[in-house]
């Protein structure tokens, strides 16, 4: 039986951080939990047409920092700041009071950001696009935009079926279990008229950090090998042709 693990919890200690970063002890970690709950429930409801990927939230004593990647910025700010305004003020509430600063980070490729690609999908089912042209029109824009990799999976009633199924596409390279790739995960739901259609997307951004470590540990695995079918072709060949002219012939013959 398959266990399953969230991507992004997996890579915590490789290459992925943290989206609630504080700490806490007894009721007071319940309390702030339950504050971070409500934030990114109260944010996601707000700015659900503002392509808002990750909520970072961090708290040092008495202040608290949210920092939203977001493709959109400008509706997120609104005119003259207003909306910021009014969110700050909202969030301050939730958090009893505590001082609230809201960072924007502005995403400059959206169609490389799993989390955005899985929503974008469910808005278009909910329009009754195809899921399947859906998805490959995913799959083709972000091999356009540079990925090395993107896969997509969606489960339920596709097409409005009677019985739920889940169909997946692949194209490129996206290895699950290599903890290195720069692996990115997404998940949305698409509350279509015959029930709630769920989307995950993984997308392998081929980030290079430029050391080229990789590629000379492939070619000097490759050298070894080489170098080991050699000694193993000549040795062997060579040991078997002069042991074969010393065998006798067998008496079963």
């Amino acid at each position: 039986m398959g266990q399953k693990v969230n991507p992004i919890a997996f890579r915590l200690a490789v290459n992925k951080d943290w989206r609630s970063k504080w700490y806490a002890k007894g009721k007071d970690y319940t309390d702030k939990l339950h504050e971070d709950l409500a934030i990114r429930g109260y944010l996601k409801n707000k700015l659900i047409n503002a392509g808002l990927a990750r909520v970072v939230i961090e708290r040092a004593w008495n202040s608290v920092r949210v920092t939203l990647h977001t493709s959109r910025p400008g509706l997120i700010i609104g005119r003259q700041g207003k909306e910021i305004e009014v969110m700050t003020k909202e969030i301050g509430d939730i958090c009893k009071g505590a001082q609230v600063k809201i960072d924007i980070i502005e995403i400059r490729k959206p169609e490389l950001d799993a989390q955005l690609v899985a929503e974008q999908i469910a808005v278009q089912l909910e329009r009754r696009i195809s899921f399947r042209r859906a998805m490959k029109r995913a799959l083709q824009t972000a091999m356009e935009f540079g990925a090395e990799g993107i896969r997509l999976r969606c489960a339920g009633r596709l097409g409005g079926a009677d019985i739920a199924r889940a169909e997946g596409y692949r194209e490129g390279k996206v290895p699950l279990q290599t903890l290195r790739v720069p692996l990115d995960y997404g998940f949305a739901e698409a509350r279509t008229l015959y029930g709630i259609i769920g989307i995950k997307c993984w997308v392998n951004k081929k980030e290079d950090d430029g050391t080229g470590k990789q590629p000379q540990g492939r070619g000097e695995r490759n050298d070894r090998g080489d170098r080991g079918g050699d000694r193993r072709g000549g040795g062997g060949g060579g040991g078997g042709g002069d042991r074969g002219g010393d065998r006798r012939p067998n008496p079963r013959n």
